[in-house]
């Protein structure tokens, strides 16, 4: 069987982001079955349905890129108690035109990390409520909440703390049993 393609989005644009490097750190895990590409967001236009008439290049790039991926893994900061508008306007892009979602069926994982102490739990239970919508069957346990970003990773950003290293490979590991079961039934 050949790996899963996931396609790894970060809802944080910032350069030195907590979520981008807990991205990098997955992205390195071996794990058999599994693929993770880094999916930018950052260059897309706000999402105003009048531009479907003549659709911007980054929206129609987006959407071809992510068509074909099995899978998607979010990873988010939390602004003001939900994502950051640089991931809602990804997944807007993305849902459109009407019946042509990307977003449809794909099996989905959330991890929200940040600094603080309640590991984005606010973003990441928001971004739940809009991947319902989309059709994305979520991973429900574990959760995935990453609370003192801050302290997990050395000078170079690699990810240091061991605990971490291990609920996060755990957690990838079920995502794959999630994708295996949600793939094979939206295929019958």
């Amino acid at each position: 069987m050949k790996p899963f393609k996931v396609a790894l989005i970060v809802g944080s644009l910032r350069k030195e982001s907590f979520n981008k490097k807990i991205g990098r750190a997955i992205g390195q895990f071996k794990i058999a079955g599994m693929q993770f590409d880094d999916i930018e967001i950052g260059e897309l236009l706000l999402y105003n349905e009048d531009l479907e008439k003549d659709v911007p290049v980054a929206w129609q790039n987006f959407r071809e890129i992510i068509n074909p991926y099995d899978a998607v893994l979010f990873i988010t900061p939390e602004y003001n108690r939900s994502v950051p508008a640089v991931l809602k306007n990804a997944l807007d892009v993305g849902s459109r035109p009407y019946g042509k979602s990307v977003w449809d069926g794909k099996p989905a994982a959330i991890i929200s990390c940040t600094p603080g102490g309640l590991g984005a739990f606010g973003a990441n239970h928001h971004l739940r409520q809009s991947l319902v919508f989309l059709n994305m069957p979520t991973l429900q346990q574990p959760e995935a909440y990453i609370s003192h970003a801050a302290k997990l990773f050395d000078a170079s950003g690699e990810l240091i703390d061991t605990s971490t290293h291990d609920f996060l490979t755990s957690f990838v590991e079920k995502f794959e049993k999630w994708i295996e079961r949600n793939v094979q039934v939206k295929k019958s």
